[in-house]
Parts: C-alpha cells; sequence; structure tokens
C-alpha cells in the first residue's frame, strides 16, 4: 500500500490522480489540499477519508469543517495548512499539482521531510530550480515528473545512465492558434483561448498552451531536470500530440515516448515508478494512424515562447518575473481586461525592467514575484 498527498486536489491534474487511485484501489490518500472549493473538496475528502485536509482560502476553512463535520478529518489552510498536508508523515509521495509559485514552499517542506515529488507544478523549477535540485540530492528524495513531455523525456532515459544528451527535443501541439498571425490574433477572446485541440487541462494552463508560454516553462523546467543547457533543449510542434517528447544521444540516436494525449499515464507512471500497471482508456491503433507530422515552432508569432528562452538564459531571478508576469497577464485577460496579445507585452515589459539577481533565496523570488506584480499594476 502506498500513501500519498496531493496538493491541488480539485484541479485538472488533482482530480485525474484520485481517478488513478480510485481504479488501482492500493493508494491511501493522507491529505487533500486546494485553493477554494471547500464543495469538491469535502467530497473527495469523504471519499478518500484523508487525515488531513486544507483550503488555501483561509476564509473557506469553517465552511469546509462544517461540510465535513462528520469526518474524523483535521482542516487546516493557508500556506502553514498547505505545508501540513505537504509534510504529513504517512504520505511517501507528494503530489504537487496546485497552481503557481504558492507551489514552491510546500514541496521544499515535503523534500526535507524525505519525501518523493510527483512534480506537477512547473513553477518551482522554473523560478526556483537552483534550489530545488541540490535539495533533492541533499534529502535523497526523488522527482517524478507528472507533465506528459517531462514524464517522455523521462521514460526515453531510462537505461541510459551515463550517456551524455546530445539535445532534448520538447514536443508541442501548436495550440489552438497553430499557423495564425498576429493580426488575426489580436482579436482572439478566453473563449476562443480556452479551445485546446488535444487536451482537456485547467483554464490558466489552456491560455498559456495557446500563447506558448506554457511550452516556454516546460523548456525551464526541462533544462533543471535533466540537467542541460537551454540550447539543448528544441521545441518541436507535433500537433496530433501523438509523440509527447523525444531524447537525442551524442551518437544521433533518438528515442521517443508515444501514446495518447491522456494525463493519467504520467501521473500513474510518477506514482508506481518503475512499475507499469495496466491504465484504461483508449490505445494507439498505428494501422488508423494515418501520419505524425512536424513545424518548427513560430517565434515571431507566439513571442511567449522566445520570452522564455531569453528568461532561461539570463537565469537567476528573470524566470521569476516571466512567470509572475504571465500569471497576473493571464488572470487579467480571462478577466477580459486585458487584450490576448498585451500577456506577450506584459511579460516583456517587466523582464526590460527587473534588476537579476543572481542567486535569489526563496524570499527573494517571492520578492520579486511581488515586485512584478507591482510593476505590472502600475503600468497596465
Amino acid at each position: 500500500m502506498k500513501t500519498i498527498s496531493v496538493l491541488g486536489s480539485t484541479g485538472s491534474i488533482g482530480t485525474q490522480t484520485l481517478e488513478v487511485v480510485r481504479n488501482n484501489g492500493d493508494i491511501r490518500v493522507a491529505a487533500l489540499a486546494a485553493g477554494s472549493n471547500v464543495e469538491k473538496l469535502a467530497d473527495q475528502a469523504r471519499e478518500f477519508s484523508p487525515k488531513i485536509v486544507c483550503v488555501y482560502d483561509e476564509s473557506k476553512a469553517e465552511e469546509l469543517r462544517l461540510l465535513t463535520r462528520d469526518l474524523d478529518v483535521h482542516i487546516v489552510s493557508g500556506m502553514d495548512g498547505l505545508i501540513q498536508a505537504a509534510v504529513v508523515p504517512e504520505a511517501e509521495i507528494v503530489v504537487t499539482a496546485v497552481v503557481g509559485m504558492i507551489g514552491i514552499r510546500p514541496t521544499i517542506a515535503a523534500m526535507e521531510a524525505g519525501k518523493d515529488i510527483a512534480l506537477a507544478n512547473k513553477e518551482t523549477l522554473v523560478t526556483a530550480g537552483h534550489l530545488i535540485m541540490p535539495l533533492a540530492e541533499r534529502r535523497h528524495v526523488r522527482l517524478l515528473p507528472v507533465d506528459s513531455e517531462h514524464a517522455a523525456i523521462f521514460q526515453c532515459l531510462n537505461g541510459e545512465r551515463g550517456n551524455a544528451i546530445h539535445k532534448i527535443l520538447l514536443t508541442a501541439s501548436g495550440g489552438p492558434f497553430r499557423g495564425w498571425t498576429r493580426e488575426r490574433m489580436a482579436a482572439v477572446k478566453p473563449e476562443d483561448a480556452l479551445k485546446h485541440p488535444n487536451w482537456t487541462m485547467g483554464r490558466k494552463i489552456t491560455i498559456d498552451s495557446s500563447t506558448m508560454v506554457n511550452k516556454g516553462l516546460e523548456v525551464m523546467e526541462a533544462r533543471w531536470l535533466f540537467g542541460v543547457e537551454m540550447d539543448q533543449i528544441q521545441v518541436v510542434v507535433q500537433p496530433q500530440s501523438i509523440i509527447h517528447s523525444m531524447v537525442e544521444f551524442e551518437d544521433g540516436a533518438v528515442m521517443a515516448q508515444l501514446g495518447t494525449p491522456d494525463m493519467k499515464l504520467p501521473i500513474q507512471y510518477a506514482l508506481y515508478y518503475p512499475e507499469r500497471r495496466y491504465l484504461p482508456g483508449e490505445r494507439l491503433d498505428f494501422a488508423k494512424l494515418s501520419q505524425i507530422t512536424f513545424e518548427a515552432p513560430d517565434f515571431e508569432t507566439f513571442q511567449g515562447l522566445s520570452l522564455a528562452y531569453r528568461a532561461g538564459r539570463e537565469g537567476g531571478s528573470v524566470p521569476t518575473v516571466f512567470n509572475a508576469a504571465n500569471e497576473l497577464a493571464v488572470s487579467r485577460f480571462l478577466k477580459g481586461e486585458i487584450s490576448y496579445l498585451t500577456i506577450a507585452d506584459m511579460i516583456q515589459g517587466a523582464m526590460d525592467a527587473h534588476k537579476k539577481i543572481e542567486d535569489p533565496t526563496v524570499e527573494e523570488i517571492l520578492q520579486t514575484e511581488k515586485e512584478t506584480y507591482e510593476y505590472i499594476e502600475s503600468r497596465w
């Protein structure tokens, strides 16, 4: 019996993690945490009987207590509660599926407590990879990637220990606006950008996928996870989302991981690694698959991707500025307060104005996030 904590349990990755738990029957859930959806969180607590349940929004804690008053569960809230859920003694693996930089502190706390991390919170590595990777080595904990692309790379590297990576080929679907011009994208509304052609995801990551900012974040995450330089990571548009990523080795051999676009595969692989288990669902039918196509990304149109490469190359606190500016811009776009193309403008403006901190502490990372928000709010 394996025991896990799920941070971000009511979101897309969190609910699919619990579906994997439900399908297998031999994983115990010690803790659940979510942002503010107390009704869904209470239903999950009723089904999975965790020891601790955290609602990050402290104003919702009393409501959650009322909804779970007949259950034997400890209700906590805020960042302290999120950390309690991350370090609950019974858990061996912590699934970090919260959205945003609030994932940094609980991830570090879980690693300090000796927990393996099933990593779905890419912001943790994007902004604090220089702190997280040495910590994983010191505490002898595993970072098991849950993003489909990073899980694919991880699988391609199995059995290749000691063989140097020449290049990572990070695939992208291209999103709903693949092939569009910037002029055409100027009129994009939130409902347009939320229609991803292949994947079902949360609202924020779906917008990020449409701008290709998400792919830029994945490039920065891969740089830390796999110990390569930014220029060793090549984004390749693969519109069918059949090849989830590839690794090219020094001898020219390329290893690829293929599958249907189903996030439960990398989630289940992370939870049971190195074991592979039966996973219900659709399978690739190569007789019916007419073609797999590839394209180069359009860096000029999708400026968020080129800005991500710039942020990753500059390093230090600059990736934090990139991430924070994007988070605020996406939030405002979803509210109808800014245009679609203004998202990239906000990111670039914040990066241009920032004075880089070379090796930021957690406190400096969070302060940089705050200052980035303040900069944007004062200008847009």
